[in-house]
């Protein structure tokens, strides 16, 4: 089997560090972003020159484009895109301020565009490649208090997915939006989410219950991020990859939850949700 070419956003840790781990150990190729510190992760990583760090900040869209032109140069192609960089906010929308809102979105939602949209190209050249879109269970049911703005840049990744996925498929490129559930990564370490500088007195049984006890998740989520990293492994080689693929127990319970929860709100509304057509209109 011919090695693939991986390019993937926010390798110095989480879920990039094990992904493009388990793709060096695959024999693949791993052209990898980080922020800083690229020789020290290159230390770790490995990889005998099938490994290239790209020092670049996908909120920089220059940096993105010169990143991706370096990893063509490098490797020649790219098989797999995986967008991983992201950070979280803990928030309350309220206390959440414009700046750090923008911020949020900048990185989870734009910097993803910043970067499909350099590779792209590349792709539609190959006529093939696949776009892995990493999510989160906060993308299908949001119900941990405080997570509100960064569920709604997963929401956006979910719903970028979805139409890249109809205009990709005829050019011969597969799109998959990867919602991972609490994995032990370092997401709810101090420097991989951010808090409000405001704190308001009235989300103090809700956000402010999250922010007291955050600290103490650090290690204890149920998911083995290196598990997580070869089932990406085994979606990448995947002839029929699917659209959606939630990854933990407790995101296919999410998942789940969310479909019951839609029926059963579809249903209850049903005949009032279908009485606004003109009396004549035909679907």
């Amino acid at each position: 089997m011919k090695s693939k070419v991986w390019f993937i956003t926010g390798i110095s840790k989480g879920f990039g560090f094990e992904i493009a781990k388990a793709a060096l150990a695959a024999g693949d190729l791993v052209a990898g972003t980080v922020r800083k510190n690229a020789g020290e992760v290159a230390d770790r990583l490995g990889g005998a020159g099938r490994l290239h760090i790209v020092t670049l900040d996908v909120t920089n869209e220059q940096q993105v484009k010169a990143g991706v032109r370096e990893a063509i140069d490098r490797f020649g192609r790219i098989d797999v895109l995986v967008n991983n960089a992201g950070y979280g906010l803990l928030a309350a929308t309220e206390e959440a301020s414009a700046d750090e809102i923008s911020k949020q979105f900048d990185t989870n939602v734009f910097g993803l565009l910043h970067v499909t949209r350099a590779v792209l190209p590349q792709l539609r050249k190959q006529g093939s490649g696949h776009v892995i879109n990493i999510s989160s269970l906060f993308a299908y049911r949001n119900i941990v208090p405080g997570f509100g703005v960064y569920g709604a840049t997963k929401y956006a990744v979910d719903g970028l997915s979805e139409g890249l996925s109809i205009e990709l498929a005829p050019l011969g490129i597969k799109v998959t939006s990867v919602a991972p559930g609490l994995f032990s990564t370092d997401f709810v370490s101090t420097d991989s989410y951010q808090s409000s500088k405001l704190v308001l007195d009235a989300y103090q049984h809700t956000v402010g219950v999250m922010r007291g006890h955050i600290g103490n998740f650090h290690g204890s989520q149920p998911g083995d991020p290196g598990k997580l990293a070869d089932v990406i492994i085994k979606l990448a080689n995947s002839e029929h990859p699917p659209l959606h693929l939630p990854i933990g127990k407790d995101a296919v319970k999410s998942v789940r939850d969310k479909i019951a929860l839609l029926s059963k709100e579809v249903d209850e509304w049903e005949s009032i949700a279908q009485s606004t057509d003109h009396q004549h209109a035909v679907l």
